[in-house]
């Protein structure tokens, strides 16, 4: 058995199963030897990376975690890597809870006024002779359709971001190979993030698959089912920003935005997904 800071005996060596602190300081992390210069550039990405690699994240000083892709505070201890200094952490305010959303009647759904007056049946709806009526068919409603999130790698988004990040990001490669992700969107909403190693905590839509994206959130982005079926994106004030088809301006944390056929979210360092209707 072990003893956490906190007093608690722990059979883990790493977390306390008490209350969930860590037991130990994390054991130093040996550094790889640098790696060969990369050859001359000769055009279709950007100087100073190898698009068919992936490199390690850099350890936080302070408590050896390792740095989220190119993000300016460590995600345990928020250690500033631009400014080298630690930083006193204080807690994100609360999301704010959104309500549920509500359906609202049409006229057409309200019953009937008592007592009112039978309207006389104009001439056109009889057949002439045969005494049947001249009934319209009934009018079928319109399939609201199904809509799937299509995740991919995308390098144009991945130079873009790389364009903008400047020498903090020339240690993040575009991965040699990743599959196409295909996924119904089901239910009322969808949360887009990394799975936390830790504690098991997993999103509905995991990007911690290999190859892992460093650039993304454990708690990102969340996709919201609209009351006509269509969908809505909300970033969940995540550390690299969430843009939309392939804008520079990220958009603003906790405030739905519309999505259409075709659009595309992007998150991290190069996953883009596009929103499909079926």
């Amino acid at each position: 058995m072990s003893t956490c800071p906190n007093g608690h005996q722990s059979g883990t060596d790493d977390w306390c199963e008490v209350c969930g602190h860590r037991m130990s300081a994390p054991a130093p992390v040996s550094y790889p030897v640098a790696p060969p210069p990369p050859p001359p550039y000769s055009g279709g990405y950007t100087p100073g990376y190898d698009p068919d690699a992936t490199s390690a994240a850099e350890p936080c000083p302070n408590c050896g975690t390792p740095r989220e892709g190119i993000a300016q505070f460590c995600e345990e201890c928020r250690y500033n890597f631009v400014t080298h200094a630690g930083t006193t952490f204080v807690p994100p305010s609360p999301p704010p809870q959104f309500p549920p959303y509500q359906r609202y009647e049409t006229e057409r759904s309200r019953p009937s006024q008592m007592n009112r007056p039978a309207e006389p049946i104009a001439p056109e709806s009889f057949t002439s002779g045969s005494g049947d009526f001249l009934l319209p068919p009934p009018e079928t409603p319109a399939s609201p359709g199904t809509w799937t999130a299509v995740v991919t790698a995308d390098r144009d988004y991945f130079s873009a971001m790389m364009a903008r990040s400047g020498p903090d990001a020339q240690g993040l490669y575009f991965p040699s190979y990743s599959p196409e992700l295909r996924l119904p969107l089901t239910g009322d909403q969808l949360t887009i993030g990394r799975r936390r190693h830790s504690t098991g905590e997993s999103p509905d839509l995991d990007l911690s698959r290999a190859p892992e994206d460093p650039g993304v959130s454990h708690k990102h982005a969340l996709l919201v089912r609209q009351p006509d079926s269509t969908w809505s994106v909300i970033d969940q004030d995540s550390t690299n920003g969430t843009t939309l088809n392939d804008a520079d301006d990220p958009l603003d944390p906790y405030v739905p935005v519309p999505l259409k056929d075709g659009d595309r979210v992007h998150v991290g360092a190069w996953t883009t997904i596009t929103i499909v209707r079926d």
